[in-house]
């Protein structure tokens, strides 16, 4: 499951023919605010971006990061309902405190697992039988070294009891990390594969990852980082050389960036009514008027 970002990372996504896409807070945060994933990026905002890209890609299933959920169960009640309303078929919520931290940074700290696992199932009492799916997220294990994988693993099997339908375990080390996760951890696990993050374990193939007991696997900031790379190359070319003129290769051309954003169905459609409009007449009927004979 690629990440997008925005409404043409997500058409992008679709077109390539994913069916089911992750909006990640890390990315919305950076795209949209131009900062760092450290708590600033408002649940609202994340329900609007999410809205933006299901209209823009409908066809596309969307889970988006819901970080904490805003905080206590009602504010997790709350952003669950907005995300529903905004067209998402589903959301990660995670245990970490509020302010949280950065999820690839170790310098965090999580909430009682029981708090959290109340957290799950007031987002169940909102979900009931709504086609909607929770992934539960603990950062234990990465969590400054004061919890281990083992009460990690007792977090997301918790977790899942209490109504998630899946787990993730953030902040494995190892590859035998990622197996022992896959023995221990019950119902639907979650991977994530996060491109040169030093406190991730080593990129594996969907082939390696199911033989090691995991079903879902993430790559939430594939797309940001080539997107970025991309813009880097060419702004830096623009400063230094002025033009493209030998770079056109590294661009989309016109009309594929056309196609891509659909302007020949909306040109389209815009035709047909203006030729609608050409053809209407509009009959005014003025209100009838009641007389009065008395004087008469």
């Amino acid at each position: 499951m690629p990440g997008c970002y925005d409404a043409l990372s997500a058409e992008i996504m679709a077109r390539a023919g994913h069916k089911t896409g992750f909006v990640s807070g890390y990315a919305v945060a950076a795209t949209l605010l131009g900062e760092p994933d450290l708590g600033l990026l408002t649940m609202p905002e994340m329900s609007r971006k999410v809205s933006q890209i299901c209209t823009a890609a409908p066809g596309l299933h969307v889970i988006a990061d819901a970080d904490t959920g805003g905080g206590n169960v009602l504010n997790v009640q709350r952003t669950v309902k907005q995300l529903i309303q905004a067209g998402a078929k589903g959301c990660m919520i995670e245990d970490q405190v509020w302010p949280r931290g950065p999820g690839q940074l170790r310098s965090k700290d999580v909430i009682a697992m029981e708090e959290f696992a109340g957290k799950v199932a007031a987002a169940r009492l909102v979900i009931q039988d709504q086609d909607f799916f929770l992934i539960a997220r603990t950062d234990a294990r990465s969590s400054s070294g004061k919890y281990g994988l083992e009460d990690a693993i007792t977090r997301a099997n918790l977790y899942c009891d209490a109504g998630a339908n899946a787990s993730y375990i953030q902040g494995p080390r190892t590859l035998d990390e990622l197996r022992k996760i896959g023995r221990k951890t019950k119902g639907i696990r979650v991977c994530n594969m996060m491109e040169t993050s030093p406190a991730y374990p080593p990129l594996c193939t969907p082939e390696e990852l199911k033989d090691m007991g995991f079903h879902i696997v993430l790559h939430p900031l594939s797309g940001l980082y080539a997107a970025t790379k991309a813009l880097i190359n060419v702004y830096e070319l623009l400063a230094t050389k002025g033009t493209t003129r030998d770079n056109l290769s590294d661009l989309v051309t016109y009309t594929e960036f056309n196609e891509i954003i659909n302007l020949e169905e909306k040109i389209s459609i815009d035709n047909v009514v203006r030729q609608r409009d050409q053809k209407l007449t509009v009959r005014v009927r003025a209100p009838s008027v009641s007389v009065d004979n008395t004087n008469s």
